[in-house]
């Protein structure tokens, strides 16, 4: 059977030679435009295709910067341990991907994130491309495979992580497990009230005669 055309952009795109030679002349390029910019067409046509974009009215492609690293944080003037002042930055608990959605979502209200997905990232920065669509267009309305998007339960699904991103950050993908989520914190948290354990903060949970202490 043969390969489709996709198969062959795929390849292209893993490839070494064209990363060394037509991503980085390109990653150059990004990097002097504006933080989210709107494209004519996907850079990654497979990719976009199997997130359900089509080349017709309706259809919004936006690239968007998101700087890499930790969240510096001002040294607070208020008593707290060393460990909770954030001074060597804070790792954000959602993914890039997902701060790259709100963002383009933030920067064009009237449209809907279908999906996302990862282009090129640099020393500083990393770029992602939204597929996005607008549900009041006329086109869209007819389409009955994007009719659901005009559904109200649908509005704003990107700041409430319902996309493919989001859901991912919030622990609900299979193979992902719970680790490093709300949920499983909510989980952990709930678990250490039913086991009658005490704060890591307390002095007491440091001591080492902590098995002793009454009422534990």
């Amino acid at each position: 059977m043969a390969l489709s055309m996709y198969h062959y952009i795929e390849n292209t795109w893993n490839s070494e030679e064209w990363k060394k030679s037509v991503l980085r002349q390109r990653l150059i390029e990004w990097r002097k435009e504006p933080s989210i910019v709107r494209l004519a067409k996907p850079t990654r046509l497979n990719r976009a295709r199997s997130l359900g974009y089509k080349a017709k009215q309706g259809f919004v492609i936006v690239r968007v910067r998101v700087r890499r690293g930790g969240l510096n944080k001002p040294r607070p003037n208020k008593g707290r341990r060393p460990k909770r002042m954030g001074v060597y930055g804070y790792g954000p608990a959602k993914g890039y991907r997902w701060i790259a959605e709100e963002r383009a979502a933030r920067k064009y209200p009237n449209l809907e994130v279908l999906g996302s997905y990862y282009v090129g990232e640099d020393g500083l920065y990393k770029y992602y491309e939204i597929v996005m669509v607008d549900p009041s267009h006329a086109v869209i309305k007819s389409d009955p495979k994007y009719k659901w998007l005009q559904d109200p339960s649908n509005r704003n699904r990107v700041f409430r992580g319902l996309t493919s991103a989001g859901k991912k950050a919030r622990g609900l993908r299979k193979s992902r497990g719970l680790k490093g989520t709300v949920k499983h914190k909510w989980s952990r948290k709930q678990k250490e009230r039913e086991e009658k354990k005490r704060h890591e903060a307390s002095k007491y949970y440091r001591l080492q005669e902590y098995d002793k202490i009454p009422g534990k």
